[in-house]
């Protein structure tokens, strides 16, 4: 146990000053009052317990002040800090949001299915830091490198299509994934790029991307997702939405030069079931032990202290009222 603010217990010197002052009182009113041959029958009579009862409620006064000040002064209690092992590793999810992963041969969409999964596979990690970048037409962070899980989780879930000009910018998504990246220290780091089209937007191309990745000892696993042939696809018609069947077009040979120049690997998920196989193998391949200090955990204890110190203020003022009427 430590305390938060030490010099309070500087206060606990009051009580001895009372405590003295109150014996001195006790002796001094002891002095006699009148003068007898002998204190003979007062000697055999004893003591009544009231004599010793008139002492309890200055004891029980002072020790609530003593719980008080031990109180305010913050006591708290921690687990001892320990080396310990962990995962060190940082991952950025660079997720495609043009309107084509609205495609239904995923249950329920492609892009549903990719946040399920996504999520499942943040909560299999705690010890890693995370981050979000989406792209179409563009590309934005949708959420920084971060370890706090609940915030991580919530804007996975906040991810959708038509929010950003529409189309397939994989070079800006993944040169912003790798800015995340780029100032990180950890021995390990990681992109995990999906995507269901092929790149027909954006300022920087794929391959340049991937090149500054490679500078900078990112790993990038590509994911190219959809069906083979065609994917049923809702489609706005004058009798409501419809699925209508699209050809899928996926530029394969680019994403895997992108895996294989950056050390990673490129998957290819065509249902729901295979997503979840791909996500579960990359877990398993990620495995980056460091040391780190564990955090203790505080413990307040001024509740206890105070506690008692109301049943000792609660004992006295019972005392006063019930037993008889104390000085």
């Amino acid at each position: 146990m430590f305390f938060e603010y030490p010099k309070l217990l500087y206060l606990l010197v009051l009580p001895l000053l009372l405590c003295a002052l109150y014996i001195f009182r006790v002796l001094k009113g002891r002095e006699a009052h009148l003068r007898v041959s002998s204190d003979l029958p007062w000697l055999k009579a004893g003591r009544s317990a009231y004599n010793w009862l008139r002492h309890i409620p200055f004891v029980l006064r002072m020790a609530a002040f003593v719980l008080i000040v031990i109180a305010i002064a913050r006591p708290r209690s921690s687990s001892q800090v320990e080396k310990i092992d962990t995962e060190g590793i940082d991952i950025v999810f660079a997720m495609d949001v043009s309107t084509s992963m609205l495609a239904r041969d995923f249950t329920p969409d492609r892009i549903s299915a990719a946040k399920d999964i996504a999520i499942e596979f943040i909560s299999q990690r705690p010890s890693d830091r995370m981050g979000i970048v989406v792209f179409a037409g563009e590309s934005y962070t949708q959420c920084p490198l971060t370890t706090d899980r609940a915030t991580l989780i919530n804007l996975m879930k906040e991810v959708q299509t038509d929010i950003i000009e529409d189309g397939t910018a994989i070079g800006n998504g993944l040169a912003t994934a790798v800015a995340r990246l780029s100032t990180s220290s950890a021995p390990s780091r990681v992109i995990i790029l999906l995507t269901d089209g092929v790149n027909n937007m954006g300022e920087i191309t794929p391959l340049t991307a991937a090149q500054i990745a490679q500078s900078y000892g990112i790993r990038v696993y590509t994911i190219g997702i959809g069906a083979n042939g065609t994917a049923p696809y809702p489609v706005l018609t004058p009798w409501g939405v419809q699925l209508k069947n699209i050809q899928v077009e996926l530029d394969e040979p680019l994403l895997k030069e992108i895996a294989s120049s950056t050390g990673g690997r490129y998957f290819r998920a065509t249902d729901n079931t295979k997503l979840a196989e791909i996500y579960a193998e990359i877990n398993q391949m990620e495995k980056a032990k460091t040391s780190i200090d564990s955090f203790p955990v505080y413990k307040e204890l001024f509740g206890t202290f105070a506690f008692w110190a109301l049943l000792c203020l609660l004992a006295e003022m019972l005392i006063r009222l019930f037993v008889r009427r104390l000085p």
